[in-house]
């Protein structure tokens, strides 16, 4: 799986002749290839496509790399002089890079080596990539099985005197196990009081009878990634608990009900946003209702109050909506959904009714 001709097939429109690929994340995109880091770069044209790599993964760049030219790079061949090979070759006056991901160091040492002029070019890269085509669906639809069946394991493990440290070990043991390439990111697993912040790192305290825990956790499988939070109870809730609970339940399907293609990132955020202030929690959900998800963690488009663009068909976002009451609790609960042209469609299937331990 590759995106070279997806690539190749917009420069014209861009008024590009090449575009130069040296992050991480877009060069698998475009390659379907994982090299670490900085350790590659590729090139695509309006007529063929070039993958560099040092002799680390020379040999696996050439097994998996189809569509591509591959050529070695060393002390004698640096990434700058393939690079000027390939202008040359292809005639190149106007090269796009993305601006986004390259330091500022870089682009100065390219920018004096390379023989063409450096145009940035990452919006083009984020919109192609925000549109999700079968394959990567069904890489991301394996990643989220494989998180299902983490958590369906340990849920029986939370339990008074468990650490948040422990279950979020147990949930990266699980994923990897049923197959996960690797995490999406740290697992973030905080109870109680702890629940309060939405990005807390699992610590060493205990979690307790009467607590919430909240699992936000994903993984990757085929080089894209799944991530789902669900809020579980222990022993016992409150009346408390259980209204906040079931608010962010309310607002989650309310963004995910109003959450099609043509709709702004903003329409989405605002339905899931409008059921939490109506119940008086408005102030207490200050993250955004939904990121992109794909070869990152984070992508675009995303369901934010300040997006105002329409969401394309095939865009894959989470519906994560929450209340964080500081230093007492809080609630998030996350899917993931890939927009359509009638709605779209949830490929979360954990349950997400409040579940008590």
């Amino acid at each position: 799986m590759n995106h070279f001709k997806k690539i190749a097939g917009v420069l014209e429109a861009h008024g590009l002749d090449a575009v130069l690929l040296t992050c991480e994340a877009n060069r698998f995109y475009a390659s379907g290839f994982h090299s670490s880091g900085t350790d590659g770069v590729a090139i695509v044209t309006r007529n063929r496509s070039y993958y560099f790599t040092d002799s680390r993964y020379t040999e696996a760049a050439a097994r998996y790399v189809q569509g591509a030219e591959i050529r070695q790079t060393d002390r004698e061949h640096p990434y700058s002089a393939l690079i000027n090979e390939v202008i040359a070759k292809e005639h190149i006056t106007r090269m796009g890079y993305e601006d986004e991901y390259m330091t500022a160091a870089d682009f100065h040492r390219f920018s004096e080596k390379l023989h063409c002029e450096l145009v940035p070019a990452t919006e083009l890269l984020w919109t192609l990539r925000a549109v999700k085509d079968q394959a990567e669906l069904d890489c991301m639809i394996q990643a989220q099985r494989i998180a299902e069946k983490a958590l369906a394991d340990i849920l029986g493990k939370i339990r008074p005197g468990v650490t948040e440290k422990e279950i979020a070990a147990l949930l990266l043991y699980k994923m990897l196990h049923y197959g996960a390439e690797d995490k999406s990111f740290d697992p973030i697993v905080v109870s109680g009081p702890n629940g309060s912040l939405p990005h807390g790192v699992p610590s060493e305290k205990p979690i307790q009878a009467g607590e919430f825990v909240t699992m936000d956790f994903g993984c990757k499988f085929g080089g894209y990634c799944s991530d789902m939070t669900r809020t579980v109870a222990v022993g016992h809730v409150t009346e408390e608990m259980e209204t906040v609970y079931n608010t962010v339940l309310k607002a989650q399907l309310a963004g995910i009900a109003a959450a099609k293609a043509g709709v702004t990132g903003a329409a989405v955020d605002g339905a899931a946003r409008q059921v939490i202030a109506d119940a008086g929690y408005g102030p207490y959900f200050g993250h955004s209702f939904g990121h992109s998800v794909g070869v990152e963690i984070h992508e675009n488009p995303n369901a934010t109050p300040s997006n105002s663009k329409p969401l394309p068909a095939g865009a894959v976002i989470s519906a994560e909506p929450g209340i964080y009451l500081p230093g007492k609790l809080g609630v998030r609960i996350e899917d993931v959904i890939v927009i359509t042209e009638q709605g779209c469609q949830d490929i979360t299937l954990a349950p997400k009714e409040l579940l008590i331990l």
